[in-house]
């Protein structure tokens, strides 16, 4: 059984800011993103949270991510809301990005927000769930290192590159979550398992030559397995559309890894689409989103996308996080 200690939010996000700063990173830039590590643990995300932060350390001290950025923000066009992350970590990016993205789409009905030079987004929902707490649809697109090979080829050159999609009930609360890969498990994921020394189920990975493994550290050298076969190779294609191409960041094939020392920043990007329900649906949104909702739940044991975060967000609230000891104790040695 794996040990565990049950920590509070703001304890998680303390920790991963001490941590954060201690590495030298500025406390304007690791504060956004140790309240989305203390959200993703919230969300039951555990791949994506605390065990992320030595990683991040290491990327501000070898010089993969600038710690001390200064996000630059610029409005190309009345709708559109620009920000060059200018290597730095992409959640304080984002979040000068929505002071303006957010009002602006309630303005104009819809509006975008393009980053590039950025670097790792962590968990793409908890970004669009704060589109969608304001009110708004969030459409969220993330561009990751190639680790998907196109359909016939055995060479990556799409990352696993996620879409989420969040939108508001009428208290304003995310109604659902859709945040997915193109991938058909998160890379991360077969990461731990390599650490861990464990295999990896058939259909997570191929080896270099295109074929089905089950070793993790063999996948990790080859590509993950798109889910639903060139679908899956579409919606990374779609994605790396939206997140390089229509932002100028560095497309998936050439980007730095997200993980070990090697290469310079990733330079990713980031497209993050907010609009107003009541501008496009002549106020039947919450109508159509109700019934929509109401056949999901009409069938005893049918999901809805988010529900089993939203669970666990409403859990950790009140209970606290049962966090990995060993992931804790490599945390606490860098603060």
């Amino acid at each position: 059984m794996i040990a565990t200690e049950t920590l509070s939010l703001s304890e998680i996000e303390d920790l991963a800011f001490q941590a954060l700063v201690k590495a030298g990173t500025s406390e304007e830039n690791a504060r956004p993103l140790a309240v989305a590590t203390a959200m993703t643990e919230a969300d039951g995300v555990a791949s994506h949270g605390l065990a992320y932060i030595p990683i991040y350390a290491q990327h501000v001290e070898c010089g993969k991510v600038d710690g001390l950025a200064e996000p630059l923000i610029s409005r190309p066009r009345p709708a559109v809301v620009a920000v060059d992350a200018a290597t730095g970590f992409a959640h304080r990016a984002i979040d000068l990005g929505f002071e303006s993205l957010i009002p602006l789409s309630r303005e104009q009905g819809v509006a975008v927000l393009a980053i590039n030079n950025s670097y790792n987004c962590g968990v793409l929902g908890i970004h669009t769930q704060r589109i969608a707490q304001a009110g708004l649809m969030g459409i969220g697109f993330t561009n990751a290192p190639a680790s998907i090979a196109p359909s016939g080829g055995a060479k990556p050159v799409l990352g696993t590159n996620p879409i989420s999609i969040s939108v508001p009930d009428a208290d304003g609360n995310p109604a659902l979550l859709i945040d997915q890969s193109a991938s058909t498990i998160a890379k991360s994921e077969v990461m731990k398992h390599a650490r861990e020394g464990k295999p990896v189920p058939e259909g997570w990975v191929l080896d270099v030559e295109g074929q089905p493994t089950t070793d993790a550290a063999t996948g990790l050298k080859g590509s993950m397995v798109p889910s639903g076969g060139y679908k899956g190779v579409g919606i990374a294609l779609t994605v790396e559309l939206m997140a390089a191409a229509m932002t100028g960041a560095n497309l998936g094939s050439v980007a730095s890894p997200f993980s070990g020392t090697e290469g310079g920043p990733p330079k990713t990007g980031q497209f993050f689409i907010a609009i107003d329900p009541q501008a496009t649906s002549g106020g039947l949104f919450q109508e159509r989103l109700s019934d929509l909702i109401g056949s999901f739940r009409a069938q005893d044991g049918a999901r809805l996308p988010g529900d089993w975060r939203r669970k666990c967000r409403e859990r950790a609230s009140t209970e606290g996080v049962a966090v990995n000891s060993a992931i804790l104790e490599k945390v606490r040695a860098l603060v």
